[in-house]
């Protein structure tokens, strides 16, 4: 791994480019038109037309491009990276005809997830999150969300937030923390969950975010989770200390979640399968993203799926993430994840893109930051060797990388 400390600056002149369609926001380029991005200080100073490069920029140093593809750095915002063990056995009970519903009241599920990163340490953790990250940045990721959630007491959430965080500057990569305590009713509190609620509220999140822990909280609002009431408690308790929410919203079932996310302005909703019109207005009208898991519904044989066309029409932004989980959505591509998007959902190729680019940002309140190659922003943008964006979703199993640029360093692929 080269770290992000000795990684090589980007700073310089990037040509040989073809930006992707919505690339670059107010730039349109005529097919074949070469392009160039300039990079000063660790950040996008113009892009745009190589002819029509502004003076101040020639005597930059040059990067040559080869003609490749130019995107924004992609966008993983929805993962569960930090977690001890796995759950194959799980997959295999699936196969065999358990439900999701079934493997989680035989005591699989969250709750095995539970048991195992309680066992390991941050040192641990950290092991064994790290190969998993460095999958997904292989596929040009440049920031990633990253939940807490299978730890369910305070220490051993605070494991899983401070090695995401510890991710985050090993690997020289936007990390977003979100608190996830409210994932699964951990066995200590069984039948109890109004207390548990209260621990996540009155002690959990105030512990945490006063360490700096917490960027955004979520809740899994779910019949086999927690429902409207705790749900909107904990947005209440998140409220109050200024924390943005998100939501596991309408995965199994139609609980009203995604209406009342939209109230407390929440990010996102995620999965969304099961969203009523009534959602999807509310989403609208609070800006809230609709977050695309195809991994999971791939992975769990779903058959009922999100409202895409509803959603399309209403005009909310709708994101793609891998969900990355050791139970439901073991998945460490992005890109594959744009080929599922498009093959079980339907999606455009342009509606994917922006699925893992602009509105996955959104999703994680880094709009100002990441999901576009503009003038002002940190330069983050992906070099691809491919001739047309529709082969970003359309191959499976390439990794068509030829430079990734992160945090205003070159982190795969330095030519000079």
């Amino acid at each position: 791994m080269t770290s992000a400390t000795t990684s090589p600056s980007a700073d310089g002149l990037w040509t040989g480019l073809r930006l992707a369609p919505g690339a670059a926001p107010g730039t349109t380029l005529d097919a074949g038109t070469e392009a160039a991005i300039a990079v000063a200080e660790g950040t996008i100073r113009w892009a745009g037309a190589r002819s029509a490069l502004p003076a101040e920029f020639a005597g930059l140093p040059l990067h040559d491009g080869g003609g490749a593809l130019a995107t924004p750095g992609l966008v993983d915002c929805h993962t569960h990276l930090v977690y001890g063990g796995q759950r194959a056995n799980e997959f295999a009970m699936r196969l065999a005809g358990a439900s999701y519903e079934e493997v989680a009241q035989a005591g699989g599920g969250i709750v095995s997830s539970v048991r195992a990163t309680r066992e390991a340490d941050e040192e641990a953790l950290f092991a064994q999150a790290a190969p998993r990250l460095e999958q997904l940045l292989a596929d040009g990721v440049c920031a990633i969300e990253i939940k807490s959630g299978y730890g369910l007491a305070l220490e051993h959430e605070r494991k899983q937030l401070r090695v995401a965080r510890c991710l985050g500057e090993a690997y020289g990569v936007t990390v977003r923390t979100t608190f996830l305590g409210a994932h699964a009713l951990p066995p200590e509190y069984a039948g109890r969950s109004g207390e548990y609620i209260d621990l996540v509220c009155n002690e959990m999140l105030p512990a945490l975010a006063a360490e700096g822990l917490v960027d955004a909280v979520d809740v899994f609002c779910e019949r086999i989770a927690f429902s409207l009431a705790e749900t909107e408690q904990v947005f209440q308790a998140a409220k109050a200390m200024g924390l943005p929410v998100k939501l596991h919203a309408e995965q199994l079932s139609d609980m009203g979640g995604a209406a009342l996310a939209a109230r407390y302005g929440a990010l996102s909703c995620d999965h969304i399968e099961h969203l009523s019109a009534e959602g999807i207005e509310a989403m609208r009208q609070s800006g809230t993203v609709a977050v695309l898991l195809p991994g999971a519904y791939y992975t769990l044989r779903d058959t009922h799926l999100p409202p895409i066309e509803a959603l399309r029409a209403a005009g909310v932004p709708m994101a793609v993430s891998t969900d990355h989980n050791p139970g439901t959505s073991p998945a460490l591509s992005l890109l594959l994840m744009m080929n599922m998007a498009c093959t079980l959902f339907r999606l455009t190729v342009p509606e994917a893109l922006a699925g893992v680019t602009v509105h996955a940002a959104r999703a994680l309140g880094l709009q100002k930051t990441h999901g576009a190659i503009a003038e002002g922003m940190p330069a983050n943008f992906v070099l691809w060797n491919v001739r047309d964006a529709a082969e970003l979703a359309y191959w499976f199993g390439q990794r068509p990388v030829r430079s990734v640029v992160r945090q205003g360093r070159i982190a795969v692929g330095a030519t000079r």
